[in-house]
């Protein structure tokens, strides 16, 4: 009987490994998503406040050299983490 109980034991040891390594990975995507998030929420929220002395929102390309901020930051960002071997 002792000894069922130490395999049962051992069982669920493996199996609450195996759901912390699986939740390890969900944080680390959730992780690596909002990080590349952040700045581009930063971004959008700098132009999108109201102001009329903003010189770039009277530019002709005000909206497109924000937003070919945007995607540069995120590629530099993506590509940062699959060098380290994250994605």
């Amino acid at each position: 009987m002792e000894t069922y109980r130490e395999m049962m034991s051992g069982t669920l040891d493996v199996y609450l490994s195996s759901q912390s390594s699986r939740m390890n990975e969900i944080m680390k995507v959730l992780t690596i998503i909002a990080t590349i998030f952040i700045p581009l929420t930063f971004i959008a929220g700098v132009y999108g406040m109201n102001f009329a002395h903003m010189p770039e929102l009277a530019h002709p390309w005000g909206y497109p050299s924000a937003l070919a901020s945007m995607i540069a930051v995120a590629g530099i960002m993506l590509l940062y983490f699959r060098k380290k071997g994250w994605v």
